[in-house]
């Protein structure tokens, strides 16, 4: 399964990190070196969550932290007390 948010499409991007080592040219040193350049990753913060949709279906999506902030999407509402007590007896 991809790690993709279903609302905004948000995905896992790349980047380099970079591993420098010296002393800056301003702080009295001879300057920073590059000594090593790695591939990274940058991945969302994905939460599954049961999501309530317009027509009132409850289904579980992949929805990253933003979405849910912003209000894409709305969380399902618990059942009242009532109606879980009567299914169980």
């Amino acid at each position: 399964m991809p790690r993709v948010c279903e609302i905004c499409g948000k995905k896992t991007t790349f980047g380099k990190s970079i591993a420098r080592r010296g002393r800056a040219k301003y702080l009295g040193g001879v300057g920073i070196k590059t000594t090593g350049i790695t591939r990274r990753k940058f991945m969302p913060n994905l939460q599954k969550l049961r999501v309530q949709l317009d027509n009132g279906t409850v289904k579980r999506m992949t929805v990253c932290t933003s979405c849910i902030r912003s209000n894409k999407v709305t969380k399902r509402q618990p059942r009242p007390k009532q109606a879980v007590e009567a299914a169980k007896s």
